[in-house]
């Protein structure tokens, strides 16, 4: 249990240190990473994010992650480099995810990817191309399957009931 604990706040503290910026409420339940180019909103809860690459990382308020999480937002040069399988070159893409998403545990978000108001990613999917809002989606790639009840949503979103 004080070993949890301790364990916890040395995540906490090398997030916050490394991150470009941190809102509120930011709490890091298991082992995670950020980068300097990080940007972390209001009420942001990790249990296991892992961030890696060159690329920016915005996230908005009150975003939750499930365990083992990544956000990649670098690749190497594999198409039109001077080697195979790829060359030195890094190629960088913003990922942008916005107000109150949850990623289930292992959810792995490739670059340039925007993650929409409200959406939710189910454990286990790879995210490769944008989802938009209030969808639920997942899989390999993860394809939306499923709308949240948007009225209800609206409806604690403006009584400010957030988790």
């Amino acid at each position: 249990m004080i070993i949890d604990k301790i364990k916890k706040k040395i995540y906490l503290h090398r997030c916050k240190r490394v991150a470009k910026s941190y809102g509120n409420n930011f709490k890091v339940n298991g082992e995670s990473y950020t980068t300097p180019n990080t940007v972390l909103g209001n009420n942001v809860n990790f249990n296991g994010m892992k961030i890696q690459g060159s690329g920016n990382v915005i996230i908005g308020d009150n975003f939750h992650s499930g365990i083992e999480c990544m956000i990649i937002t670098s690749i190497h040069n594999y198409d039109k480099g001077k080697a195979i399988p790829y060359d030195d070159t890094i190629i960088s893409k913003d990922v942008v995810i916005e107000d109150n998403v949850w990623l289930g545990n292992r959810v792995i978000i490739l670059p340039g990817v925007t993650l929409g108001e409200g959406s939710i990613i189910q454990a286990g999917s790879v995210v490769v191309k944008d989802i938009p809002k209030y969808a639920i989606a997942g899989g390999h790639p993860a394809k939306v399957f499923k709308n949240r009840d948007i009225e209800h949503y609206e409806k604690l979103k403006k009584e400010g009931k957030f988790h």
